[in-house]
């Protein structure tokens, strides 16, 4: 049975630990690779090693954050042990459902933790559930709910029925389980559990933009609920050289979609690539090439959902908006909002920023790599009359803006990019195989004259791709095309151009993106995880399979405990660097540990 220690033991052994001389008791931050990710679809949340919640927004994905102390915002949950610790954790083999676990001088205790699954998309349920595995045990338990990214502190408190209840901004939330908590000025409600071994306690927090249901979550229905859910959603990936790790990174795509089918890119913002270099992002949207790499990804094992949510969300965006297609959306498929900074420190090394400007920019490959994912679907027999009518958008997309500079697949001033006319190739190629005949003879004609352009004014004197007609550098990006399918005489110069990248922005198999500036690949930025997963599938299908495996064990031992990818590795340090969890990388991940699993193509001629 547990207990809660009286207001007297808690003053004299708790408070010591709630003193500052800040506004709220902020967790401080911590190296990516030790937060865990929590997510229901709508929202999702990471946590730190220390038990607190550093970030989570509500009460959707691109909402201002509760929790926000992992860029300097006020405000925190926390479970935290009393005593001295160590700190592990792990999954729920496909789910994510993460146990915290410290061991601590006298036992041991875990706090499984999870947002109700699947979500509602006006308030979420978040579910903590303390027990003492061995030994008694003693927690220290703090919410300073905060929303407005820290600027709305809790009112309007009041003690109902063994809950707590108010309001922070234009929300809502309602605390169970924790009815002998008691407010102190400046660090919100605080409590301390004692648990008796082999006892656990629920806390139960919902958090909504509307009124709140009149009775609070059953705790055990929910875990129930939400254990029945993933168990549903995730499928077996038994074909891959990592079932495991595949199935955790289809659970975080699956965390990362929503209802509305939009997968978005990350669940966190600003958290930078390379220290006070101004490359840190708001990633809390859908990128319809991440998109469309997350459904090829799955495409490759089968057609389970989320390759149909794809489909949809991609679909939906080319039929209204066409030659005019976004490179990114808002979940419910509005305008990213503009790039605007928070006034707030900021994750070390990074600036605080909201909105992304990618809302003004073109990027044509966005339209190839959307008709390799309806090429994907097509192959599975999910292609309805919608999805082929948002194909000949694609299509005729292509051929109307082929001419025209963009950003390409790393944003950056609009040129002619190589990379982007050469996915667009595949694309074409890809969608054309399942068409009617003369559809497929005009769009096998398109990508050729697509193909022909980049042999006149992107070959490199060397015989590999370029990164434009006016840049002579190499890009780690013009490997996906060549994963992707292209006739025999480009392939050549894509096996060429891998044969560069080999030798020129390997390190120790991990793959940087381009040449920045003179000097260490390194000093400009970290290795580009997703060009590393790529490079092993290009690897098994024109070079060397056991290359190959050694390049995708090596990126696959670029995370933390938790198994969570961010976009950049940063070799020298073996740290994470970027928004986490990034869904691109999970979904290259799954891909190359299938793709492996199958026989490898051979090499072209010369």
């Amino acid at each position: 049975m547990n207990t809660l220690m009286s207001d007297e033991v808690w003053g004299r052994q708790g408070m010591d630990r709630h003193r500052s001389g800040a506004d709220s008791p902020n967790s401080p931050p911590h190296v990516l690779r030790e937060y865990a990710f929590i997510a229901d679809g709508e929202r999702g949340g990471l946590l730190g090693p220390g038990g607190d919640i550093a970030w989570l927004c509500a009460p959707r994905w691109d909402s201002a954050a509760v929790f926000s102390s992992l860029i300097g915002g006020a405000g925190t949950y926390t479970v935290e042990p009393t005593e001295r610790y160590v700190w592990g954790g792990y999954y729920e083999d496909g789910t994510l459902i993460w146990h915290n676990r410290w061991t601590t001088e006298s036992g041991v205790l875990e706090c499984r933790e999870a947002l109700s699954f699947p979500g509602e998309a006006s308030r979420l349920v978040l579910l903590r559930r303390i027990s003492a595995v061995q030994n008694e045990a003693r927690v220290a338990v703090t919410l300073d709910l905060r929303a407005g990214f820290g600027s709305d502190p809790m009112e309007d408190l009041r003690h109902v029925a063994g809950t707590w209840q108010g309001r922070s901004g234009p929300l809502r939330f309602r605390w169970s389980g924790a009815g002998r908590a008691r407010r102190v000025e400046r660090h919100g409600l605080i409590m301390e559990l004692q648990l008796q071994p082999g006892d656990h306690h629920d806390l139960v927090l919902e958090v909504s933009d509307r009124s709140l249901p009149q009775r609070p979550p059953d705790p055990q229905r929910s875990w129930t609920e939400t254990e029945q859910a993933w168990c549903a959603a995730v499928p077996t990936i038994e074909a891959s050289l990592a079932p495991s790790d595949a199935r955790r990174s289809y659970a975080v795509l699956r965390g990362l979609t929503s209802s509305t089918g939009g997968m978005v890119a990350a669940a966190t913002t600003s958290l930078p690539e390379q220290a006070q270099q101004g490359r840190n992002y708001d990633y809390r949207y859908v990128w319809i090439r991440d998109q469309a790499l997350a459904g090829q990804a799955v495409a490759a094992f089968g057609a389970p959902p989320l390759l149909d949510d794809a489909v949809g969300f991609v679909s939906d965006r080319l039929l209204a908006d066409g030659p005019r297609l976004a490179p990114g959306y808002t979940v419910d498929g509005g305008e990213i909002p503009d790039q605007q900074s928070l006034d707030l420190p900021g994750y070390p090394g990074g600036y605080d920023r909201i909105g992304n400007h990618v809302n003004a920019q073109f990027q044509l490959d966005v339209f190839g790599e959307s008709l390799l994912l309806l090429a994907a679907a097509a192959d599975h027999d999910h292609l309805d009359a919608n999805g082929w009518r948002a194909a000949e958008i694609a299509v005729r997309s292509i051929a109307e803006r082929r001419r025209q500079p963009d950003a390409g697949i790393w944003e950056l001033d609009p040129r002619r990019w190589t990379q982007s006319r050469l996915i667009c190739a595949a694309g074409l190629r890809a969608i054309g195989d399942g068409a009617p005949p003369k559809q497929a003879r005009a769009w096998a004609s398109l990508a050729d004259t697509l193909l022909a352009e980049v042999e006149v004014d992107s070959i490199h004197r060397s015989g590999r791709w370029q990164r434009a007609p006016d840049d002579e550098g190499l890009d780690a990006a013009l490997l996906l095309p060549l994963v992707r399918g292209l006739p025999d005489a480009a392939a050549q110069r894509g096996v060429d151009t891998m044969r560069a990248l080999l030798d020129e922005f390997a390190d120790d198999h991990y793959l940087y993106r381009f040449r920045h500036q003179p000097g260490p690949l390194s000093d400009a930025e970290g290795a580009f995880l997703l060009c590393g997963f790529v490079m092993a599938m290009a690897q098994h299908q024109y070079g060397d399979p056991v290359e190959a495996a050694r390049w995708f064990e090596r990126n696959r031992a670029a995370c933390g405990p938790a198994g969570l990818y961010a976009e950049e590795y940063d070799v020298d340090q073996r740290q994470l660097r970027g928004n986490l969890p990034q869904g691109f990388v999970h979904a290259v991940m799954m891909e190359s540990s299938i793709r492996l699993g199958q026989s490898p193509r051979r090499a072209p001629p010369g």
